[in-house]
């Protein structure tokens, strides 16, 4: 990773001392725009990635997390969510089957979480392998409707065509919730899966460690922005993605996190589904993550007071332009969109956000 990070930096990156991932490129808010309407690449390389191998792969995970993982064929993904035994929430993971595999895509903490507490399940008989390989790959996302042109680029080097050869592909689209590998020029082999984990148009790519940095310059070289942290996570509140450790915690359950796109409610038993189950039988859902537009930003964990009492709750707070965007977990019955709350009390430091939706959420 040494001559990707050389490459960064000489696109102005600006790294975090603590953890090596690069903060900004400097211009953060044309990198949002670009991922917006033209391509932005960011490197998620920090997030895990888990293999799952061994006989009965398909039913372990199938019994552990919230989609039905049992219809997975070769080449196709799906979104779950791993839940505790009453349904709190531990995270929200995109499998990837590949034809001895099952590869997990999970949150930066959930490498060094999901493993032990799958390994809590294993029983002796059961013919599976979990391995962490987060080490050996690098991840990278391609966000905005110009992924279609970068992607048909890359497409045109596997083909080890030009870009003037008729029948090259100039813009793709690959279908739901499939992935597939291509071969650059560079001998590179990438696994390409649409979606950018965002509600944008996207493609995430999965390559081997030692060949980033070419798989980086190749899309830097056709257009693609660099997009940094402090960007992304810009992205993530204003598009509405929780995250372990903000809207992903012990106190929320995935129907309340506005995860039902992950979520098979006929696929019976697992880690969790009686919880969840009855929330759904029984409109139990309390409380809903909403986004909420700020004039200035406030700390994460600062309540939502209606009359004096705790009806809500900031998760995460990014700053904008026109003030601030958030997070917020608020109770289903006094929510609506347009709403305006307060946040911290009625004193001289209370804030009035209002209430909006947010496109990656959806609840039941």
């Amino acid at each position: 990773m040494t001559d990707l990070h050389t490459l960064q930096a000489e696109a102005g990156g600006t790294f975090d001392p603590d953890t090596g991932r690069v903060l900004s490129y400097g211009c953060d808010e044309e990198a949002i725009a670009a991922a917006m309407n033209g391509v932005a690449l960011t490197d998620r390389s920090h997030w895990g990635l888990l293999r799952v191998t061994g006989d009965d792969r398909l039913e372990f995970l199938h019994n552990q997390s919230t989609n039905d993982i049992r219809q997975l064929q070769p080449g196709t993904s799906c979104e779950t969510v791993f839940v505790t035994s009453t349904a709190r929430t531990i995270d929200l993971a995109t499998v990837y089957a590949t034809e001895d595999a099952l590869l997990l895509l999970v949150s930066p903490s959930g490498c060094q979480t999901l493993p032990a507490w799958l390994d809590r399940y294993l029983f002796p008989a059961d013919r599976v392998e979990i391995d962490d390989v987060s080490a050996h790959f690098a991840v990278f996302d391609a966000v905005g409707p110009g992924s279609r042109i970068l992607l048909g680029r890359l497409m045109q080097e596997s083909l080890n065509a030009d870009a003037d050869r008729p029948d090259a592909p100039q813009s793709v689209a690959l279908p739901a919730a499939t992935h597939r590998l291509l071969t650059l020029k560079s001998g590179t082999t990438v696994r390409i899966s649409p979606g950018c984990g965002l509600e944008l148009p996207g493609f995430t790519a999965i390559v081997p460690r030692e060949s980033a940095w070419t798989f980086w310059e190749c899309c830097i070289a056709v257009g693609a922005r660099p997009l940094g942290d402090r960007a992304w996570e810009r992205l993530r509140v204003t598009q509405g993605r929780p995250m372990p450790g903000s809207e992903l915690t012990d106190d929320y359950n995935p129907l309340e996190a506005g995860l039902l796109r992950a979520i098979s409610f006929d696929k019976g038993c697992y880690i969790g589904q009686e919880t969840i189950a009855r929330l759904k039988t029984y409109d139990g859902v309390k409380q809903k993550l909403w986004g909420v537009q700020l004039a200035a930003p406030i700390a994460p964990g600062t309540p939502i007071l209606q009359d004096g009492k705790k009806v809500g709750i900031a998760t995460s707070v990014v700053p904008t332009a026109d003030g601030a965007i958030a997070l917020a977990y608020v109770r289903t019955k006094l929510a609506a969109a347009g709403m305006q709350l307060t946040f911290g009390g009625a004193n001289s430091d209370a804030a009035t956000g209002e209430l909006v939706s947010v496109p990656f959420l959806a609840f039941l």
